[in-house]
């Protein structure tokens, strides 16, 4: 007679002795920190001037009283001593407190009777007597969360982002009477437009990345968005795809592309909001002509993947928010509180999500082009995608 034994149990707890010698290192590291920043490494040296950096992430502006928000993105405390404006010495409170610890916010209210449509020069002394500058280019009244800019940056959004993206979509009925290979040649198109738009995104998120504090790391922060937004997409889209059908798939890619782009739109919808919040309300008016003219082909990548099939009504619709709604969120963000942070992160995980799917579209022209090889049609679609986007931004640039 047999009888049935039990596999042994595998081990998945951490012998205590395992766990010791791990945690080791890290004491005597700890202990070497500690060392040297008693004796200095054996070195007797001191900073001739203190290190001191204060940030002033934005400024608002209501009748009689000037606002700065601002942060200390330096290695210790720091005092603030004095305000001047247009080289006046002026009265100021901080709250808190004129003392900000490190990475610490504090608020900088100036009574000032500044004039509309003037410029204003403002420097800001710590009490080591060290000079923080910031420029008002145009002063006038910050926009306040109310009804009126409510609404106001809302349709901003609406043109920059939803409306040109369904218009985009609007191609759907004419596309899908195209022949196979002209298909491809839109899915080619497809990514050229991506990768043109991943690359734009990419230099966006590091020119941002020069208004972040020194400390917030900017551009690891656009390495850490990035790339954990292309592993995490990938990683839940392989997860997936061996249990969908073709159509599946493909309306997923569609959703994908259109999350890509929207969040893309979101720093778009940013940018122009920080732009009216500034009062560059040429600037604004400009950008939002430029991407509107650009969206339009955006929405012909989010419906390129779906062309050979029939995706209801409501999947487009909710194709066409996706893509184009966040820029309505960027402009409220960056109409009230525009944050450079903030900015960055968006634009990191927009790139991530954007080459991911420019990947994933890769793969399904490749298989399309080893049924049928067509390696003109693929080629001419990439670059004529890049095209399309490097034209359009002529007028946004």
């Amino acid at each position: 007679m047999t009888t049935d034994q039990a596999p042994p149990a595998t081990k998945n707890r951490i012998p205590f002795q395992t766990f010791i010698l791990f945690l080791l290192p890290i004491i005597l590291l700890a202990g070497v920190i500690l060392l040297f920043l008693n004796t200095g490494g054996g070195l007797d040296l001191k900073s001739p001037a203190p290190i001191e950096n204060l940030i002033i992430e934005r400024y608002h502006l209501e009748r009689g009283h000037i606002e700065l928000h601002v942060q200390n993105t330096g290695p210790a405390e720091l005092t603030i001593s004095q305000v001047i404006i247009n080289d006046a010495v002026m009265p100021f409170e901080v709250s808190p407190g004129a003392s900000i610890p490190r990475l610490g916010k504090a608020d900088i209210r100036v009574n000032y009777s500044w004039t509309a449509g003037e410029a204003y020069g403002v420097r800001i002394f710590t009490s080591n007597a060290i000079p923080f500058d910031v420029d008002i280019p145009v002063a006038f009244v910050t926009p306040k969360p109310e009804a009126k800019t409510f609404l106001s940056f809302t349709l901003i959004g609406l043109y920059v982002g939803v409306i040109p993206i369904f218009l985009g979509i609007f191609w759907l009925p004419a596309l899908r009477t195209l022949g196979k290979q002209w298909m491809t040649f839109l899915m080619a198109v497809t990514i050229g437009l991506l990768l043109f738009l991943g690359l734009d995104t990419l230099v966006e998120a590091m020119d941002q990345a020069a208004g972040v504090a020194s400390a917030y790391q900017g551009i690891g922060l656009i390495g850490i968005g990035a790339v954990a937004t292309y592993m995490l997409l990938d990683m839940v889209g392989n997860s997936r795809s061996s249990d969908r059908s073709e159509i599946s798939q493909r309306l997923s890619i569609a959703w994908r592309i259109a999350t890509g782009i929207g969040i893309h739109n979101l720093g778009e919808g940013l940018a122009i909001g920080a732009a009216y919040n500034l009062g560059e309300i040429s600037l604004g008016t400009f950008l939002v002509v430029g991407f509107i003219i650009q969206n339009i082909t955006e929405g012909l990548g989010i419906i390129s993947p779906i062309l050979r099939d029939r995706p209801r009504l409501g999947q487009l619709a909710w194709l066409g928010l996706i893509g184009g709604g966040p820029a309505i969120i960027g402009a409220w963000i960056g109409g009230y509180a525009p944050s450079p942070f903030l900015a960055v992160l968006f634009l990191a995980v927009g790139t991530g999500a954007i080459f991911q799917v420019a990947v994933e579209i890769a793969k399904m022209v490749q298989r399309d082009a080893a049924r049928q090889p067509m390696p003109g049609f693929v080629f001419s679609g990439v670059i004529t995608g890049m095209l399309m986007l490097w034209i359009t931004g002529v007028f946004i640039k």
